[in-house]
């Protein structure tokens, strides 16, 4: 495993650089309880740099400084075992557990960025709906999500499908199930997991972020519609 730590890699006067995104967004998604309890994570990829907050660490109080880069692609057997590094911080910390499964999001979706959170609203969604899928439909705010998560934008009369995938002990190991449901949906954007949360992607930062907001607000008011016996999806 590569020992790099080329600090001018994440360090950058630019407030749109993805160092210094990263601790942005992280703090954002705290405040949303997206990310409470060092859970949850997100990366952005420009170009031929994959760009990793670090795992078990409080994520609103990340530093440019804690970010790690790495290559892409990464040779083979990496991301999922021995990976390469173009930077690692100088403090003792470990990249995301997420890793794996955001390489899935570049391999089979050509993302540039994922975002995983550890929502109520999606972690609920799992225990309400209890088949495959979560699924909704004629709500104004399915516009915000696009096919695949890279394509072109839901209609509000689309029926939004969101695959769900059961749980396991270590995040690391949820990477093939999510590759199958990618490939098994091909149009979702994201990934629900079964108590626990949700990945989900876009071509960038932005419309990652973005789709990851619009989902949480489906998420939410999909269970409320559920619990009050309404039907989510109309004819």
């Amino acid at each position: 495993m590569s020992q790099a730590t080329d600090d001018s890699l994440v360090i950058s006067s630019d407030p749109l650089h993805p160092a210094n995104l990263i601790p942005e967004l992280c703090r954002s998604f705290y405040n949303l309880g997206w990310v409470t309890g060092t859970g949850g994570g997100i990366c952005i990829r420009t170009g031929d740099k994959v760009f990793i907050a670090p795992s078990g660490v409080q994520k609103e109080r990340i530093e440019p400084s804690h970010i790690f880069v790495l290559p892409f692609p990464q040779p083979e057997p990496s991301p999922h075992t021995d990976r390469v590094f173009l930077r690692r911080p100088a403090l003792n910390l470990k990249e995301s557990a997420c890793t794996p499964l955001f390489w899935n999001s570049f391999d089979l979706r050509d993302a540039g960025s994922c975002i995983h959170t550890h929502s109520q609203h999606a972690v609920m969604a799992t225990l309400l709906w209890t088949g495959p899928v979560f699924t909704i439909s004629h709500q104004e705010m399915i516009k915000g999500v696009r096919v695949a998560g890279t394509g072109h934008a839901l209609s509000y009369l689309d029926t939004l499908v969101l695959p769900i995938i059961e749980n396991t002990p270590n995040e690391e190991d949820l990477k093939d199930s999510m590759a199958e449901a990618m490939t098994k949906y091909p149009d979702a954007a994201g990934v629900l997991v079964r108590r626990h949360g949700v990945y989900v992607w876009g071509t960038d930062w932005e419309k990652a972020k973005t789709q990851t907001e619009c989902l949480d607000y489906l998420f939410e008011i999909g269970v409320k519609m559920k619990l009050a016996g309404l039907p989510t999806v109309l004819n």
